[in-house]
């Protein structure tokens, strides 16, 4: 147990573990999770007719 190249590739392996298995989680659920903000997103229905947006397509015309 002395061998310090042992005891580096004991603590490497538990670093990873411990940072894989919450990583494995927050791959397997991200897409779900995505796809859920993806099907509550409003749908447009284009550029609303308002008095703001009437101002400005008169000042743009040639």
């Amino acid at each position: 147990m002395d061998n310090p190249k042992h005891e580096n590739s004991r603590r490497r392996f538990l670093q990873l573990a411990a940072t894989a298995a919450p990583a494995a989680v927050a791959m397997a659920v991200a897409p779900n999770a995505a796809a859920e903000v993806a099907n509550d997103a409003p749908k447009s229905r284009g550029l609303r007719d308002t008095e703001h947006t009437r101002k400005y397509f008169e000042s743009a015309r040639f």
